[in-house]
């Protein structure tokens, strides 16, 4: 018989609970982010009902509104959760009412960073993020948060996040969306301070866009995120916050007008006053030009403004290549941004200039735009600000990559968000309750070589016991929904046994992009199924994660590593797992023996998953590149040095052979190397040492820290100083720019005697030289010898360092020394004259050179203005 279709409209009706009066407080615990790393409070969720808990994502909030009521009438007269309870409220009160053990050095008490992000991963259950930027962007917040710094987040309220992934029985992966319940989420609408809810309006093309604003907290952290979703506007503008990274490059701009824009806007309505705007990232880099528009509507002409605000601002790069920097073109900034600009007293060719380099084509760059309207920049590993200087060299066009003002932060994470509940309790009864203040002390982590291996190896085991379950869940659902049969799925998942943790595990996980090589195991399958096969030692590679669904080379990997699955001799020694995300990486990361990373080199720019898989005991097995070149220490993991050879093809192969090496000779020997115990003692020492090098090193709170001196204190001080006096010095440092720029082209400069060769030890070196000034002032300038001394020893490698600026070097030492300016001296030919004696450190052979350079005290950087003649 024919279905009926049911009679009228359907109704639904949502039931929510009460909360009993004893556990009133679990809605505060639920609405503070706090809880994503904090265990014991999340813990008290998941055993009131461990199935809801899953269903809802580990949404606390969702979880309170689905609860049945019977089960919170049980818990709030159960004395063993009651006391549960009390102790998390306790430890909640307890940090909140914490101040700074120490004030912050530098900073007053007026003072507060404004952090932009595109896309923050604070905890899975607020879905606005989608990899790696937004993971590192939420360990941030909860850094700043256990330090106490004066910090708020700014982002976007995206109603769809990043899509969820399940891989067909063909290797493919296909991609689904869910629409949030933003009434479901860890999220209030913000309040003005008259608390009125907050919305902001965008000028967007023709039409004026209205965005709403929610608050998440997050510990002491509060993070504004706006949505466009909100009555009033049209289709097209609510859905421009609709889908995290979604639409094409017209929504893009729009999101990042939205976010940079808006956001000021939102921080304004909010009543804050920020005097640091951080741009993590250059979607954020139309934030500058919005401080710099309110400067302007009140008197001030565009180039101070954005001096002034510039002093104040920090970027942060993430992308080592040319090709991962937002650009658009002129039409798109002609279509969206001419009412802006015009606010800004610009034409759109001059705005379309702050983005754009001479002689560029190619549209509005995102990342050109930030620098030019920020005065403190960094790349996020030592490699990276490397690789970063010489992406951005052209800001800077007359000043080398190893000098121009691109500095480095390497990246970090948030150990209490990574760290296995197992090891938590192991180091409060083994070295210390005290630890979690010591996370950045490095002589207080070799109090993990008083663990005895005994109890290291069984916490190491029981966390990847864990694992395995957690991953065999994951894969029977994969393989049950495709259609595999019991029989051949047991075979398939025989290694996977919680019951059995004795088989070397290696672990691949994060996003799918060609350059991280997901597939370089695969180079030589004859000989990845020697070592993956052996009887006697056998090895299981777990991967996971997603490739964007416009990126078809990245699901091409996906299909390639399906496909090797179902070979025979590697039938259940290689798994891949669907549904990569927060939660899944988390699980692998904290169990695998083995963390794989393999990109090519130098294209990671700092990489943060090998941290969080070596602070739960895993050793690294990487290429160096990004993070891992400073944390290898030879003790702590292996390393694959990168092939130097200029074609694809032979570099991958050559870095496989290396792999496969280290495999064949390194890792799986001393994995089975095992000891009456079980275990193999020379592993545990290693897992100790990954251990111990890695977490006071790359933990996100020595991170944080390093902002907050290098970057975020000296633009407070920075931006301060320009801004006092109505921004007198802002005005008097843009005019001093301009008139630079005009006469830097007549500029020369040569020596006025012949340079020496040879001098006798403690004897000086006297110079004299003259320049062209082409209109400007001896003031104008700084005049500077350069030297460099070659080391005796090529038994290291020393970088050297001038005041201001890195000068990289091997084997050899750069040392400055400036030139005074010879009073009323000027030359026949109109040149002012400057002098120097210089008297070399030490014997041996040295290397000089002399040049010139503007130069203002109100400068961030001495080559700020990214101009200088050098003695020919």
């Amino acid at each position: 018989m024919p279905t009926r279709e049911p009679q009228g409209r359907i109704y639904q009706l949502d039931v929510r609970p009460i909360i009993p009066e004893p556990l009133a407080r679990l809605e505060e615990l639920a609405a503070n982010l706090w809880y994503s790393w904090h265990q014991p409070t999340r813990a008290l969720f998941a055993p009131l009902d461990p199935g809801l808990w899953a269903r809802v994502g580990q949404n606390p909030t969702l979880f309170l509104r689905q609860i049945e009521q019977r089960i919170l009438d049980q818990a709030a007269t159960d004395e063993v959760y009651l006391s549960r309870f009390a102790q998390a409220l306790s430890a909640y009160d307890s940090y909140h009412r914490a101040q700074p053990s120490d004030p912050i050095e530098g900073f007053n008490q007026s003072d507060l960073i404004a952090y932009f992000c595109a896309e923050y991963g604070l905890h899975q259950s607020l879905p606005i993020y989608s990899g790696g930027l937004g993971i590192l962007a939420g360990h941030h917040c909860k850094a700043a948060s256990d330090l106490r710094l004066p910090f708020v987040g700014v982002g976007l309220m995206y109603r769809m996040g990043y899509f969820d992934q399940t891989i067909d029985a063909n290797g493919q992966q296909v991609a689904s969306y869910q629409e949030a319940n933003f009434h479901e989420l860890p999220a209030t609408p913000a309040l003005t301070p008259d608390g009125e809810a907050i919305t902001v309006s965008v000028e967007i093309g023709a039409r004026d866009v209205s965005a709403r604003v929610w608050l998440v907290v997050a510990g002491h952290m509060r993070l504004y995120l706006l949505d466009t979703d909100v009555e009033g506007n049209t289709d097209e503008d609510r859905a421009i916050t609709y889908q995290l990274y979604g639409g094409d490059d017209e929504t893009r701009i729009q999101q990042e007008m939205v976010l940079g824009i808006g956001g000021v806007r939102a921080l304004r309505a909010a009543g804050l006053s920020p005097t640091v705007w951080h741009l993590n990232e250059g979607h954020a880099a139309f934030a500058p030009l919005e401080l710099a528009r309110e400067l302007v509507v009140v008197g001030s002409d565009f180039s101070s403004a954005l001096e002034a605000v510039a002093a104040s601002t920090v970027f942060t790069t993430h992308t080592p290549v040319p090709a991962g920097h937002d650009r658009f073109s002129e039409s798109l900034v002609e279509h969206y941004l001419a009412r802006f600009a015009y606010e800004l007293r610009l034409r759109t060719n001059e705005l379309m200039a702050l983005g754009e380099l001479p002689g560029e084509s190619g549209g509005l760059n995102m990342t050109t735009l930030a620098i030019r309207s920020s005065r403190h920049h960094n790349g996020v590993s030592k490699i990276h600000g490397h690789v970063s200087s010489e992406i951005c060299q052209p800001c800077w066009p007359e000043i080398s990559p190893a000098d121009n003002p691109i500095t480095s932060i390497t990246n970090g994470v948030h150990v209490l968000t990574v760290l296995a509940s197992e090891w938590v309790d192991l180091f409060d009864r083994e070295v210390g309750t005290q630890w979690r203040a010591a996370v950045t002390d490095v002589d207080y982590w070799e109090r993990l070589q008083g663990i005895s291996p005994q109890q290291f190896w069984s916490t190491r085991q029981a966390i990847k016991s864990k694992m395995l379950a957690d991953m065999r869940d994951v894969l029977t659902a994969q393989y049950t929904r495709n259609g595999m049969n019991a029989s051949r799925m047991a075979h398939r998942l025989r290694f996977m046994d919680p019951n059995n943790p004795n088989i070397l595990t290696v672990g691949f996980a994060r996003r799918f992009a060609t350059y991280k090589r997901a597939t370089l195991l695969l180079t030589d399958v004859e000989r990845l199924i020697r070592i993956a096969a052996d009887a006697e030692r056998p090895v299981v590679f777990l991967f996971a994660g997603k490739a964007h669904p416009a990126d078809i080379p990245g699901q091409q990997l996906l299909r390639e590593l399906h496909e090797i699955t179902e070979r025979p001799e590697l039938d259940g020694r290689i798994l891949l797992l669907e549904g990569y995300d927060l939660t899944l990486a988390r699980r692998l990361l904290s169990g695998v023996d083995v963390w794989l990373n393999n990109p090519v080199y130098p294209l990671e720019a700092s990489g943060t998953s090998g941290m969080k898989a070596a602070m739960n005991g895993a050793i690294n097995l990487s290429v160096a590149d990004g993070w891992w070149a400073e944390a290898d220490q030879g003790d702590n993991g292996w390393t694959i040095h990168p092939s130097s050879h200029p074609d694809h093809f032979h570099r991958d192969r050559e870095d496989a052979q290396t792999l496969y090496r280290l495999l064949e000779h390194e890792v799986v020997p001393r994995y089975y190397q095992a000891s009456d115990d079980g275990y193999s003692p020379e592993w545990v020492v290693m897992a100790k040492r990954s251990m111990a090098s890695v977490l006071p090193r790359f933990c996100m709170d020595r991170m944080v820290q390093e902002y907050t001196e290098q970057l975020y204190v000296p633009a407070a001080r920075h931006g301060s100083r320009l801004n006092a006096d109505n921004a007198g010095l802002a005005r008097e440092l843009a005019n001093w720019k301009q008139r630079v720029a005009t006469a830097w082209p007549g500029v020369a400069i040569r020596t006025l005697q012949a340079p020496a060769s040879e001098l006798s030890y403690g004897e000086p070196l006297r110079l004299e030289v003259a320049v062209q000034l082409g209109g400007l002032i001896s003031q104008d300038v700084a005049v500077e010898l350069v030297v460099t001394g070659f080391e005796r020893t090529s038994s290291s490698i020393r970088e050297g360092v001038r005041e201001g600026a890195a000068v990289h070097g091997s084997h050899k030492r750069t040392y400055v020394s400036r030139f005074s300016a010879i009073e009323a001296a000027d030359t026949e030919e109109g040149e002012a004259r400057f002098w120097l004696e210089y008297e070399p450190p030490t014997t041996g052979r040295f290397e000089y050179q002399v040049r010139v350079y503007p130069h203002h005290d109100a400068l961030a950087h001495p080559f700020e203005v990214g101009l200088m003649r050098w003695v020919k």
